[in-house]
């Protein structure tokens, strides 16, 4: 059983604070297996992270979140980088084209883009799998709704930090059997849903100094996001 990280931000992320160098050490000192950085709406970190990730004894899986027109949507096994403000379901076709593995984030979560605010149940089981444990919730209601959708309707599950911050990487993993160490076959065992989740909550104090964070760099950069 392989232990994979699947929802890190880096520096390259508008709410984002660290170097992919940074994370790298931090999973690598963690006992992680392998590794998605899933920048909001960028690449470039990501497929840094597979060039350097060898260094570290690491995978990195090539990965990026996706601001779809109904929420977040991530995106793993990508080689480019899949345009915002599509619709939820181009969204996905789009992150099929390029054999990649469709992951949808806290999707009971509205107030972090979770798409099940915009979209019917039947429209979410379009995806490959579901994220069903993310360590920045404060009461974990969202997890638990995630959780039983994704039992009820046979789907892959998932879990990830959400860390934007690189001392919270390896809050939550995935705990993945693949038949070998590569990102090809942990994408192949997801799709499986030959995974088990754990993982543990964000402190709240770091949760909120995270998106604290998030909202100034946002402001002195000037960005505005699809759902500000």
């Amino acid at each position: 059983m392989l232990s994979v990280e699947l929802h890190v931000h880096s520096a390259l992320s508008y709410d984002g604070r660290d170097p992919v160098e940074l994370i790298l050490e931090q999973a690598q000192g963690v006992g992680l297996d392998a590794i998605a950085i899933t920048d909001h709406d960028e690449i470039d970190a990501s497929l840094e992270a597979v060039e350097l990730a060898p260094e570290y004894g690491l995978v990195a899986i090539p990965a990026m979140e996706i601001s779809s027109k109904a929420g977040h949507v991530l995106g793993f096994g990508l080689e480019e980088a899949v345009p915002p403000g599509l619709s939820y379901e181009t969204t996905i076709e789009e992150i099929h084209a390029q054999d990649g593995l469709a992951v949808i984030p806290h999707p009971f979560q509205e107030s972090r883009h979770g798409v099940m605010a915009r979209i019917s149940r039947a429209q979410l089981t379009k995806a490959d799998a579901i994220e069903v444990y993310n360590s920045r919730l404060l009461t974990g209601r969202a997890n638990r709704q995630a959780r039983r959708f994704a039992e009820s309707h046979g789907m892959p599950m998932t879990s990830g930090s959400d860390a934007h911050i690189s001392e919270m990487v390896g809050q939550a993993v995935t705990r993945v059997d693949a038949e070998e160490q590569s990102v090809d076959a942990i994408l192949e065992a997801i799709r499986a849903g030959r995974t088990s989740v754990e993982g543990k909550r964000t402190p709240w104090h770091i949760s909120f100094r995270q998106a604290a964070g998030g909202v100034s760099r946002r402001v002195r950069s000037g960005i505005v996001g699809l759902f500000e």
